[in-house]
Formats: structure tokens, C-alpha cells, sequence
């Protein structure tokens, strides 16, 4: 079984869709660990309110050696990093460790409104002022670089004249949540085929 560990910045939302679809036997895997970068935030009490493993490593206090104990307590233990929201960057030691075992979601069809300083909802203000006509949710391959990893699968959805950046949020989570989900079935099922940045679904 697929041993994940998932990293989160704030309500664990998307955490909350990994484990609703693991509770439905939708998704066969185990969530070995939550960690998150920030103290208090509502992602961690979902993890424990499960019984899931929690760790708190604060940028506050870890600062650029986040990575360093992240690696530290996901290395042999876990097949597979989820980011669900985790905001601090990780550095090359972990990704070179985890390489094509780490993935994000970000909220835009990348390489639309994405990279350094875009997260939340200043993404869907970007796509709001810009007058998309869609937008939607990617989930990548995390490397080096900032949203700049092979794409795994893409959710669209319609951006409405009178959208809000935040009404453009909400609809745009509801593909998230399917999204995260699906990929992780698909890792586990050993059907994500890389080659490069070509990513091919078997």
C-alpha cells in the first residue's frame, strides 16, 4: 500500500479530500504523517482528529532548514510527498531524495499564474484581472523550480463575467478535491508514466 505524507499551510482541505477518499475505499493508501510549516493551523487538528501523526515544523523557527527536517522525517518511510497547501519552498536535497515522489496543487492552469508569490487567493485575483475566460487546478511533479514540474492532470472550469477572485476560489477548490485524489489512485496504481516532462496515464 502506498505509504503519503501530506504538507500543509492552512485548513487542510485537500487533506480532508485524501481522507474522505480513503474512509470511501475510493483510494487505497495510508497517510503516515501530516506536517505543516505553521503553528495552529486547522489542517493539523483534521489529522489529529483522525489519529494521523502530526508534526509542526514552523518557518518561524526552522526557517530554509524546513526542508532538511522534512526529508529527515519522510525519508524510508513514506513512497510519496503530497503538498496540499504547503507554502514554504523546498530545496534540492529533498527533491533530488523524492525525485517524481512529490507532488502540488496549485490552483491554476499552469504555467498560467503561477510561480514565486503566487498562492491562494492572488492567484485567482491574477486570472480575475487578466479576463480568463477559464481557469481550473493543476497537479504537478514537483523539481526545482516554482510550479515548474512535469503536469500530471489539469481540472478547467468557466470563469464568469460577474466571478469574484473569491467566488472563482470556491469553484475552482471543487476541482481540487477531485483532482489530488485522483492522482494519488493513479500513483498508486503504478499508471503515471514519466518521460521528461511528458507525463502519459497508462
Amino acid at each position: 500500500m502506498l505509504k503519503i505524507a501530506v504538507l500543509v499551510s492552512g485548513s487542510g482541505s485537500n487533506l480532508q479530500s485524501i481522507i474522505d477518499s480513503i474512509e470511501a475505499q475510493e483510494l487505497k493508501c495510508s497517510i503516515e504523517m501530516v506536517i505543516s510549516d505553521k503553528e495552529g493551523v486547522f489542517g493539523i487538528e483534521r489529522a489529529k482528529q483522525k489519529g494521523i501523526k502530526t508534526y509542526v515544523l514552523d518557518k518561524k523557527i526552522y526557517g530554509k532548514e524546513i526542508s532538511k527536517e522534512v526529508l529527515r522525517l519522510t525519508e524510508n518511510k513514506v513512497d510519496l510527498i503530497v503538498l496540499a497547501g504547503f507554502l514554504s519552498i523546498l530545496d534540492s536535497e529533498l527533491i533530488t531524495s523524492f525525485k517524481n515522489k512529490i507532488i502540488n496543487i496549485h490552483p491554476s492552469l499552469i504555467p498560467s499564474f503561477c510561480g514565486p508569490s503566487m498562492y491562494g487567493i492572488k492567484v485567482h485575483e491574477k486570472a480575475i484581472d487578466y479576463g480568463v475566460k477559464f481557469s481550473g487546478c493543476t497537479v504537478h511533479f514537483v523539481d526545482e523550480g516554482t510550479d515548474t514540474g512535469a503536469i500530471i492532470c489539469q481540472k478547467v472550469v468557466p470563469v464568469h463575467p460577474e466571478d469574484t477572485a473569491e467566488s472563482l476560489q470556491k469553484r475552482v477548490l471543487v476541482e481540487e478535491h477531485k483532482a489530488l485524489p485522483e492522482v494519488i489512485k493513479l500513483i498508486s496504481e503504478g499508471r503515471v508514466k514519466v518521460d521528461g516532462r511528458k507525463i502519459t496515464i497508462i
